[in-house]
C-alpha cells in the first residue's frame, strides 16, 4: 500500500459513522432547515479531523500492547509502516484543522470540540488504564458528540436526551470493553493488555452494561410518557412501539458479544449490521406515524 492509503487506514475513516450523533439533536427537534443541515455537515467534518487524529495518538501510545494483540498488530504503526514521527505530525495538523475550522460553526461548538479534543487525550494517556472509569469517559464522548451538535445547529440539549444519551452510551462504552474481554479470554488470555480489565470481569461488565442500557429505554418511556410529547406529536402513543424495538436491539447487541460476535466498536458493528438498520427504520417509522398522525 502507498503512504498515502496507510495514513487514511490509520485515520479510520470508517469510525466517522459516529460523528453522525451531532445531528440528533436537530433530529430530534424535527429541525430540517438548510442552516441547521449545513451547520450539521460542518460540526460533522470538524469532529471527523479530531477524531481521527485521536486514532493516531491513541495507536501511537499503544504500539506495543497492539503488536501482541492477534487483530490490532496489522495497523499500519504497529506493522512499522508508517513512522511514528509522521503520525504525530499528522495529528498536529488533524486537530489544528478540525479546532480552527470550529469557531466558524459556533463558538459554542467550537468549546464542546475542545472539551473533546482535551477529554481523548486524557483517555489516550491515562483513563483508558482505569477499569470501569475508562466507560464513563467513553460514554462521555459519545454525549459531547451530541451536545456539540446541538450547539452547531442551534437545538439545544434537553434533559430528557441527556439522560436518555448518558444511559445508552455508558451500556455501549461496556459493550465496546466487554467484547475485548470476550476476545482476550477466548484467546486464553487472563488480562487485556493496555487496559485495566481482567477475563473473569466479563460479568461485571456485562451487568453493568445491561442495566444502563435498560435505564435508557426507561428513561425514554418516561419522556414518551410526559405532557411535553402531547404538545409535539399527533399521535404519541405510537411512540410506545419504539420502546420495545429498542430494547431488543440493545439485547441483541449484547447477545451478539456475549457470542463473541462483537468488534471493538459497538456503533460501527451497527452500521454493518443489516439488522440494527432494519430496527432504525422500524423505529424512524414509528416516530415518523407519530409525527404526521
Amino acid at each position: 500500500m502507498s503512504t498515502a492509503t496507510e495514513f487514511l487506514r490509520a485515520m479510520r475513516l470508517y469510525q466517522w459513522v459516529k460523528n453522525l450523533l451531532v445531528f440528533v439533536p436537530m433530529v430530534a427537534a424535527h429541525d430540517v432547515s438548510a442552516d441547521a443541515a449545513i451547520a450539521g455537515v460542518a460540526a460533522f467534518a470538524c469532529f471527523g479531523l479530531c477524531a481521527s487524529a485521536a486514532y493516531l495518538i491513541n495507536d501511537l501510545r499503544d504500539l506495543e500492547a497492539d503488536r501482541a494483540h492477534p487483530r490490532k498488530r496489522e495497523r499500519p504503526f504497529a506493522a512499522g509502516r508508517l513512522p511514528a514521527g509522521a503520525g504525530r505530525a499528522a495529528a498536529v495538523a488533524l486537530v489544528a484543522v478540525g479546532l480552527g475550522a470550529a469557531p466558524f460553526v459556533a463558538a459554542e461548538f467550537a468549546a464542546w470540540l475542545a472539551v473533546y479534543v482535551a477529554a481523548t487525550l486524557g483517555y489516550s494517556f491515562w483513563f483508558k488504564r482505569i477499569a470501569l472509569f475508562d466507560v464513563v469517559v467513553l460514554a462521555g464522548l459519545y454525549t459531547v458528540r451530541v451536545i456539540a451538535g446541538g450547539a452547531a445547529t442551534g437545538n439545544p440539549m434537553t434533559l430528557w436526551l441527556l439522560a436518555f444519551s448518558m444511559f445508552l452510551f455508558t451500556s455501549l462504552a461496556c459493550l465496546k470493553r466487554h467484547a475485548e474481554v470476550t476476545e482476550m479470554a477466548d484467546a486464553g488470555r487472563l488480562s487485556v493488555d493496555g487496559r485495566g480489565y481482567q477475563a473473569d470481569d466479563e460479568g461485571l461488565l456485562m451487568s453493568f452494561g445491561t442495566s444502563a442500557g435498560m435505564a435508557s429505554v426507561i428513561t425514554l418511556a418516561l419522556y414518551i410518557n410526559s405532557a411535553v410529547v402531547g404538545n409535539i406529536y399527533a399521535r404519541p402513543a405510537l411512540l410506545w412501539g419504539v420502546c420495545p424495538v429498542m430494547l431488543y436491539w440493545i439485547a441483541r447487541m449484547w447477545l451478539a458479544s456475549r457470542r463473541g460476535r462483537m468488534t471493538d466498536d459497538p456503533i460501527v458493528f451497527a452500521a454493518r449490521d443489516p439488522a440494527s438498520w432494519g430496527l432504525l427504520a422500524l423505529m424512524a417509522g414509528l416516530v415518523a406515524m407519530a409525527w404526521f398522525g
